[in-house]
């Protein structure tokens, strides 16, 4: 076992790391009863060793980890990189780069959906994950052999899975492609806790005037900051469903606040409550609230069979070109770009235009048709009036 508790090591096999091309990166973290994720553990995997740094050893200076972090000679290679990003972010202020999302270049090259670790390692490096310790209790000391060997598992079969999938990038030249979405990845703007911007995290149905979005944002805002300074989930402090009920009545006293149904008349009487009012008031007085959010506009009739068919070519789109779906256009995309041609959404920009985008445009208004053969749908480019048509293509 790789087992590293000491800070001399931890420096010590950052510093064999210089030089390398990649290393391979996870981590192990608990975060079900606080806002910050308690980093438990970090794998990292170089060209030639494999090891797992308890996080949690008393005394610890990671600080020779997060110096690899942020090297850019060295890739750092992780599977679903997000939380992993986000917990680098918060322990040195930076994202970790550059980088390389083993899930996204799966997606990229044609492995499916949010494809899982466990599904790529079968099929690219040829072996099995013992997950029975994905859920153990990765705070509690000592960690057992078992939750090691797992833990390195984890990031050895990484480099395999990073391996075979840059060559697939190289291959099919795609290599653009998966570089605009690692860009978005690293962007920081991404990781922060911005208590002024967390009421975006709501989704809002139907219309909001800006009497009630000024007090939603400053709601969750009190709601971001109370659960960062006492470290609890957001939920802990307000549920979302008390949040928007208050946002919506604006109560004034503890009595109006009281008879909010997702909160209780223990926590509207007590320091709780009158925090939750301060926070209304603040709402209330907001003179610049966030603009008013219209109604969603009917859809113009017939504009649902429209939907339905830029779904079938955004799959039959996705099979031609051995991409996931969800990384070229949601359900929303398909929506706006049915109903405006300049909608500002991903699907109608960079590469997702050309595998997606300007087929969608073209069915839309008639340049193209979907027809069914050989047991597959093709594309059939329709004439302008008074040319010959053209033959259906994949």
């Amino acid at each position: 076992m790789s087992l590293i508790t000491d800070s001399d090591a931890v420096a010590a096999f950052c510093a064999r790391q210089n030089g390398a091309q990649f290393v391979a990166i996870d981590t192990e973290f608990m975060r079900e009863r606080t806002y910050w994720p308690i980093l438990c553990v970090v794998q990292v995997a170089g060209p030639e060793e494999a090891v797992a740094i308890d996080a949690l050893a008393e005394g610890i200076d990671l600080k020779p980890l997060l110096a690899l972090m942020s090297d850019p000679q060295t890739l750092k290679v992780f599977h679903a990189a997000r939380q992993d990003l986000e917990i680098f972010f918060q322990l040195s202020g930076e994202v970790p780069h550059p980088i390389f999302d083993t899930q996204v270049a799966a997606m990229v090259c044609g492995f499916g959906d949010a494809v899982s670790y466990e599904t790529l390692v079968k099929r690219l490096a040829g072996a099995s994950l013992d997950k029975a310790s994905r859920f153990t209790d990765w705070a509690h000391r000592p960690l057992t052999e078992r939750q090691i060997r797992y833990a390195l598992a984890d990031v050895v079969h990484l480099r395999t899975v990073y391996e075979r999938l840059q060559h697939v990038l190289a291959e099919n030249g795609r290599a653009g492609w998966f570089e605009e979405e690692m860009a978005d990845l690293v962007d920081p703007a991404i990781y922060r806790s911005e208590p002024a911007e967390a009421w975006r995290r709501f989704r809002i149905r139907g219309r909001a005037d800006r009497r009630f979005l000024g007090v939603l944002r400053a709601l969750a805002a009190w709601r971001e900051k109370a659960a960062q300074q006492r470290d609890l989930p957001r939920g802990r402090i307000m549920r979302d469903e008390a949040v928007l009920e208050i946002a919506a009545h604006a109560p004034k006293t503890i009595e109006t606040l009281a008879r909010t149904r997702s909160l209780g008349k223990g926590i509207a009487e007590g320091k709780l409550g009158r925090d939750i009012l301060a926070a209304v008031a603040a709402g209330l007085d907001d003179p610049e609230p966030p603009p008013a959010i219209p109604a969603k506009a009917e859809a113009p009739p017939g504009i649902g069979p429209l939907i339905e068919l830029l779904r079938v070519l955004l799959k039959q789109r996705c099979e031609h070109f051995q991409v996931a779906q969800k990384l070229v256009a949601s359900s929303d995309d398909l929506e706006a770009i049915a109903t405006d041609d300049n909608a500002p959404v991903r699907a109608l920009s960079g590469w997702r235009r050309d595998v997606f985008g300007n087929d969608a445009l073209a069915l839309k208004h008639g340049r193209l048709a979907l027809t069914a053969g050989r047991n597959r749908i093709e594309l059939v480019p329709l004439p302008e009036r008074g040319e010959p048509a053209t033959r259906a293509r994949a």
